[in-house]
């Protein structure tokens, strides 16, 4: 009996995901770093929120559209930005043009395996995400691309670790797909013959490179390299993300914020949104979930600048527990590179209409008709729930 290509939730994307993918290419897309305790705590956090449903006098319909940086979303959710999707021959290409079908904004990384220009061109809702990496004119130039290219906005994602070790094991990716690497990684590729044949079909080969970090007429970095020069960049301060906002006049998020004073640090740099993150537990392991620290940034500054959540919404229960919370919107990064994986551009629609659906659910079983009217009151936070050192002026 074949395999129905509809899924009904992001765990069974994540399945087929790593039932179709190399088990080398699956890896890469596992979140975590040393013990993965911050990946954990993204969604176990969730699970831990609870909350307060009416069962009568219920609205027949529900408002779930919204806002973010300027630009209307369908409902309150955005596409992360995650480097290198090379899982799928069309990537980043096939997120934007799901996105684009179901009324959200993209953001596409720095690292990302397509240009800008392919991907503005599938959805012209499309926010450019720097890291701090070289120097101040060659982050620049790459804003110069930007611009020309027709981005919205601009992510600038500022969480710093570099800590490769997983106690379950990295993936050994080469620098390039050179035939010395398609024989080694040929055992993994055939025991994925549809995969193996997705990317024949293509006329291509994984793309290993950052087109987007490309010099003026010069050719792109492998992502190795990439990682490299922003490993050896020098950190910047507070005033260098100040000159960076200068550079930019348009939206401007500032992503990585999981401490109150850093995201007031944020508003007297002038940034349009901040978004609560700990890099998909990709940071400093022991970092508390996003949502943990969610309520005491809102507070803090959600007066002043919009805020988004990123990390472990798996559900759209999960998007309701954090607009309920204090965030404007989430951005969504895993649950879709499962969708990617699993089937394209569809299984990217799928895993939206998944959330999408599970918002809706929410907004109707709490009795709002808006996903405006969401407040802390629908939520039931447990004791404990917020680390201390989070609480306003304590950050």
């Amino acid at each position: 009996m074949s395999e129905r290509v509809w899924f009904e939730t992001v765990a069974e994307a994540q399945r087929r995901a790593r039932k179709r993918l190399p088990p080398s290419v699956y890896s890469a897309l596992v979140a975590g770093s040393e013990r993965g305790l911050t990946a954990a705590d993204n969604t176990t956090a969730f699970g831990e929120l609870g909350f307060a449903p009416h069962v009568a006098g219920l609205s027949d319909a529900r408002d779930l559209s919204t806002t973010l940086m300027e630009q209307p979303l369908a409902f309150p959710a955005m596409i992360s930005p995650t480097g290198v999707q090379a899982v799928h021959p069309d990537g980043e290409v096939a997120v934007a043009r799901a996105a684009a079908a179901r009324g959200i904004s993209m953001g596409l990384s720095l690292f990302a395996s397509k240009p800008i220009e392919e991907v503005v061109a599938a959805n012209p809702q499309t926010f450019f995400q720097l890291h701090w990496v070289g120097s101040r004119e060659m982050l620049a130039h790459m804003l110069d691309r930007a611009r020309s290219a027709g981005a919205v906005g601009l992510i600038l994602t500022m969480d710093w670790s570099f800590s490769e070790g997983r106690d379950w094991g990295s993936p050994v990716i080469p620098e390039r797909l050179d035939p010395r690497a398609m024989i080694r990684f040929a055992p993994e590729a055939l025991c994925r013959p549809r995969w193996l044949t997705q990317w024949a079909r293509s006329g291509a080969f994984p793309d290993l490179t950052a087109p987007n970090l490309a010099p003026p007429d010069g050719p792109a970095p492998t992502f190795f390299a990439a990682y490299r020069e922003w490993k050896a960049t020098p950190l910047p301060t507070w005033d260098d993300i100040a000159w960076l906002r200068e550079q930019w006049d348009g939206p401007f998020m500032l992503k990585g914020i999981s401490r109150v004073d850093d995201a007031l640090r944020a508003v007297d740099a002038g940034v349009t949104a901040v978004s609560v993150s700990n890099h998909g537990g990709n940071n400093l392991d022991g970092s508390p979930a996003s949502i943990r620290v969610l309520p005491a940034i809102a507070e803090a500054v959600g007066d002043q600048v919009e805020i988004t959540l990123d990390g472990g919404v798996r559900r759209g229960s999960d998007v309701a527990k954090a607009l309920a919370l204090g965030a404007r919107a989430v951005l969504i990064g895993r649950a879709y590179l499962w969708g990617l994986a699993a089937n394209g551009q569809a299984g990217v629609e799928n895993v939206l209409d998944i959330l999408r659906g599970g918002l809706d659910s929410a907004v109707l079983g709490l009795g709002r008709t808006s996903v405006h009217e969401l407040s802390p009151s629908d939520v039931l936070v447990p004791p404990g729930f917020t680390p201390a050192n989070q609480l306003p002026g304590l950050g």
